[in-house]
């Protein structure tokens, strides 16, 4: 079986028909935030679903929260010979 060009459209199709061609349509939505995130294939197997992963995220920031100190604030010492 050969693989068709990849420049080349089936006769069913014709160019004018898929309606102009715009360069860079989604090039500012691409340069934006995004929230994809690449997961190991170690990891989605312990976590197969989004929801199983974001429970374990927010009961590891939870442990977090509870056995970290709060920070000490910085002592206010007077200045010799004031």
């Amino acid at each position: 079986m050969q693989k068709a060009k990849s420049d080349d459209l089936r006769p069913e199709y014709r160019r004018e028909d898929l309606g102009p061609g715009m360069r860079g349509k989604y090039l500012e939505a691409s340069r934006g935030p995004t929230n994809v995130v690449m997961r190991s294939p170690e990891v989605a197997q312990a976590f197969p679903t989004e929801e199983a992963l974001n429970e374990a995220l927010r009961s590891l920031m939870e442990i977090a929260r509870r056995t970290t100190r709060p920070a000490k604030p910085a002592s206010r010492r007077a200045k010799s010979g004031e």
